[in-house]
């Protein structure tokens, strides 16, 4: 009984001992609300995966619904070092990643995991994305989402066709879904998520472009009545990055452990998000929202001004010497892979 004793206490030692080089509190922030499903399935998912994976080695602290900063500031804090990994959502940040919303377009994809395992291809380290901009930002990602498809929810206006849209402020953030909203003849308001609900209470918006499992967690459902089904306007993605200078400091054991764990987590939440894509979508009719199919003829010519946006997007930021073209044609092959 002693020897075993003994040699419990020789191994705790030994492991208490390993632990200094590897061990790391790291410091994560979004603007995700408390019980955002990203965050829940995602973030949160990644983290314990982490700590799991490292025998409690590696712990984090986690900032979320802004506490650190808002949305549109969480890239700067994260390469500046205020966070080790830091959400970056590409509409918030298009004047340092334009590019990034590339898997914003209506694309040929109709679930998130569908754009979500072709945007990974180009923005995981190595990737046509991040060599483009992930890098030259000195940033690395670390895992990524993109989301279900984007529909319109209006207020009180109610969408009988493509007509139904002229006039409307959409809150509509990114390049491509402003450019997708000009098309259906609406005003395009880039206000970031968690200030919809707010803006469109007030009447600052006529309605939103979003995904049916963000509206729930914004509370913003009570504030519509309308809403199209079985279109894409497009969608936003979701990376959480790491500065290369934060990354470069940890300890071979822990890079793997993070970013093995990444790559889990994002095919795991793109799995969940389109599971609750349906779900969340009878939830808001349930409430009181009523989904709408565009007149056959006009959802034919939704759809060829959504296919249009794409090569517009691409000659605007060709146009300020961004290799648009490049990083859209790399993003089309991942999606036919």
């Amino acid at each position: 009984m002693i020897k075993a004793t003994a040699g419990a206490a020789l191994a705790a030692l030994m492991t208490t001992a390993a632990l200094p080089a590897m061990a790391e509190t790291i410091r994560v922030g979004d603007s995700f609300p408390v019980g955002h499903y990203i965050a829940e399935n995602m973030t949160k998912y990644w983290m314990e995966l982490v700590t799991k994976n490292t025998n409690g080695a590696v712990t984090f602290e986690y900032f979320p619904a802004e506490q650190m900063g808002k949305a549109k500031d969480l890239l700067q804090l994260t390469q500046s070092g205020v966070l080790d990994v830091g959400y970056v959502g590409a509409s918030y940040v298009a004047d340092k990643l334009p590019l990034s919303s590339v898997g914003e377009l209506p694309e040929a994809f109709t679930t998130s995991c569908a754009g979500t395992k072709a945007f990974w291809q180009i923005a995981k380290p190595g990737g046509a994305l991040d060599k483009a901009e992930f890098a030259p930002n000195g940033v690395r990602v670390l895992m990524v989402m993109v989301l279900p498809p984007y529909q319109i929810f209006t207020k009180s206006k109610e969408i009988t066709g493509i007509d139904s849209f002229k006039g409307l402020k959409l809150r509509s953030t990114g390049a491509s879904k402003e450019i997708a909203t000009r098309l259906v003849g609406a005003v395009p308001v880039s206000i970031p998520a968690p200030e919809s609900r707010e803006a469109i209470s007030r009447g600052t918006l006529d309605g939103i472009l979003f995904p049916h499992s963000s509206v729930l967690p914004y509370e913003i459902h009570p504030h519509l009545k309308y809403a199209t089904q079985n279109t894409n306007f497009g969608s936003f993605v979701v990376t959480y990055t790491i500065s290369q200078t934060r990354w470069d400091k940890l300890a071979p054991e822990v890079q793997t452990a993070l970013a093995d764990a990444g790559e889990t987590a994002t095919m795991h939440g793109c799995e969940i998000a389109d599971e609750l894509d349906g779900k969340d979508k009878q939830t808001i009719a349930d409430a009181g929202v009523t989904f709408v199919d565009l007149p056959p003829a006009d959802a034919a010519k939704v759809a060829e001004m959504m296919a249009t946006v794409g090569d517009e997007w691409a000659d605007t930021l060709e146009g300020r010497g961004r290799p648009a073209r490049a990083i859209l044609a790399a993003f089309r092959d991942a999606l036919e892979q």
